[in-house]
Parts: structure tokens; C-alpha cells; sequence
């Protein structure tokens, strides 16, 4: 294979990815890892991609790249949907009493399928639902089993969700049963992330305060580092994702006592 085909390959593997690993590309298209560094050195000078440590990643994919919700809305909506309902499982399983929801379109697949399960199991009593997402408590408002407390604050317009010091303020008053939370990045050393520093402070009032701590994150999210870190992976209970994570990931989260639950196999 021409040098040429094989970087086109490359970045085409990298776009339809979102991060790919040297060992991965390199067992892909049996080439060293030395071959491989200098395709990726090709590519990021010609604007494709860029490097990140051990891979690359997409050239629009920076520490502070956010995307809207109505976009994450329409993006990977099977993997979500796989995710949301092995989430569903772990409520079923531990029935907690109060359920605290992150902001975003992972949680709200979550909600979608909560509320999809409405009426064809017993509840004995209303299960409290806490969060600072409009979109997830207008879902929940009208269900009969589910008792809605909305988090007040500065309504974010990108991710129509409450923050602010009145919002983390309102968390550390709360001790939950079991928080989900979303995240734009998941890595082996860096942990938790995302790109804006109001979001993050939620997120880390949210881990703090929750009983069982669960990630939510399709395998996008899974090797990424954004701007802000707002969680140790030894915080965190458990991931429930779609993929695999790469043997550093695995090893990481091993480690740090984290549950890996895979959508589709339980």
C-alpha cells in the first residue's frame, strides 16, 4: 500500500472514530509504530488531524469544542439508546429511592426509556428525580411515578441546563441514592471532563454528593481529555458504555475500582 492510500485510510479512520491509538493504526495497516507517527505528522500538517498523546484525534477537536445539545441529540442514537438501557437496568436492579440526572442527551435517552418503562412495573412509592436539565425534568413532570425537583440557576442556553454557584450550592445540600452523569471526555489519567468550567462545577457538586456515582459515556467520549476536569475515575462506581475501552482505559478504571457495564451484553 502507497504511503498516500494508507494516510487517507488513516484519516479516514480518525473522523469515523473520533480518536484512534499508533498501536491500533499500526496493527490496522501492519506498519510500525515509527511509519504510523510520521503518517500522523503528515496529515496534522496538512490540517487533517492532530496529534494527541499515543494517537490523534479529528482537527476540530479541541480541549474546548463543545457542540450543542440539539446536535449530541442526533449524534451516535443507537449507542445512547444501548446506554440508556442498561442505565435502566441498574435502576431496576437497585431501586433507589432518589435518582439525581446530569445535563445532557446521554441522561435524556435515559429518561426516554425510564419513561417507556412507566406502567409496566410496580412502583411502591413516587421515585424522586433531581436535576438541572429543562428538557429532562419537562419530560418527567407529567409521569405518576416519578416526583420532579428542578435545580435552580443560571440557565445555560448551549445545554439548557441550570449552573452556577446557586446550582452547586443546591447540590451540597442534597445526598442522593444514585447520580448519571454525562461527559464530554473519559481518560485513563485526566478522568472526568468537559470544556466549560460552570458545567464542571455542577458535575463535581453532583459526584460529590450521590451515594453510587454512574458515567454515562458512548465510546466517543472513552481516551478523550477536554478543558476541565471534574472527576477522578476512583470517584466513580461505575461506566456503562458501548465499546470496549483500550487496554490503558481498562486498566485505569481496574484500578480505580470502576464497574464497566457494556450496553448489549447484559
Amino acid at each position: 500500500m502507497f504511503a498516500e492510500e494508507r494516510q487517507r485510510l488513516v484519516a479516514a479512520r480518525v473522523a469515523e472514530a473520533g480518536r484512534v491509538s499508533v498501536t491500533e493504526l499500526a496493527e490496522r495497516f501492519a506498519v510500525t509504530t515509527e511509519t504510523v507517527r510520521r503518517d500522523l505528522a503528515s496529515l496534522e500538517q496538512a490540517g487533517v488531524l492532530r496529534r494527541v498523546h499515543g494517537g490523534a484525534v479529528p482537527s476540530d477537536s479541541v480541549s474546548t469544542t463543545e457542540t450543542t445539545l440539539s446536535e449530541r441529540l442526533v449524534q451516535h442514537l443507537h449507542e445512547k439508546h444501548l446506554i440508556a438501557e442498561a442505565a435502566a437496568e441498574l435502576v431496576a436492579s437497585s431501586r433507589p429511592g432518589s435518582i439525581l440526572l446530569d445535563a445532557g442527551s446521554s441522561t435524556e435517552a435515559l429518561v426516554d426509556v425510564l419513561l417507556a418503562q412507566t406502567g409496566r412495573r410496580n412502583h411502591a412509592a413516587e421515585q424522586v428525580v433531581i436535576t438541572n436539565a429543562l428538557p429532562l425534568a419537562d419530560k418527567l413532570a407529567g409521569s405518576p411515578s416519578h416526583a420532579v425537583h428542578l435545580l435552580g440557576g443560571r440557565i445555560r442556553g448551549l445545554t439548557r441546563a441550570a449552573v452556577g454557584q446557586e446550582t452547586v450550592d443546591a447540590v451540597e445540600r442534597l445526598r442522593p441514592d444514585l447520580a448519571f452523569i454525562g461527559t464530554n471526555g473519559v481518560h485513563s489519567a485526566f478522568g472526568l471532563s468537559t470544556p466549560d468550567s460552570e458545567e464542571a462545577a455542577v458535575k463535581e457538586a453532583f459526584v460529590r454528593a450521590a451515594r453510587r456515582v454512574v458515567v454515562l459515556a458512548d465510546a466517543s467520549k472513552l481516551g478523550v481529555e477536554t478543558l476541565v476536569q471534574f472527576a477522578r475515575l476512583d470517584q466513580l462506581d461505575a461506566l456503562v458504555t458501548d465499546a470496549d475501552p483500550s487496554p490503558e482505559l481498562a486498566t485505569a478504571l481496574e484500578r480505580a475500582g470502576v464497574e464497566v457495564v457494556k450496553a448489549g451484553n447484559r
